[in-house]
């Protein structure tokens, strides 16, 4: 398994424009073949700060999903939003615990 992780920091009057366009567009994206999750993630401290994480079943998978027609829509549109270029981190889950197997 795969966990994505995405920085994207956005000019102030663009905040909610992302917002908007994320609420239309997470459908599609855990629709992609091996989506396992997907969240975004709103920075408390700086409010044009979000990432995305994001599971995949494989690098594979991902990859697919940057080669699709939903991220040839979505990437050129968030980008021209940033105030600062994005940061990208693609890691193996090495373990996981939660209260119910600690």
């Amino acid at each position: 398994m795969i966990v994505r992780f995405v920085k994207m920091t956005f000019r102030p009057e663009e905040v909610e424009h992302f917002q908007e366009l994320f609420e239309g567009w997470r459908h599609r994206i855990i629709a992609t073949p091996g989506c396992r999750e997907l969240e975004l993630l709103h920075d408390i401290s700086e409010p044009g700060v979000f990432f995305t994480r994001s599971e995949w079943e494989s690098q594979d998978d991902l990859e697919a999903y940057r080669g699709s027609e939903v991220f040839a829509e979505v990437w050129p549109t968030v980008k021209s939003l940033f105030a600062a270029p994005a940061e990208a981190w693609s890691l193996h889950v090495e373990h996981r615990m939660n209260a119910l197997n600690a």
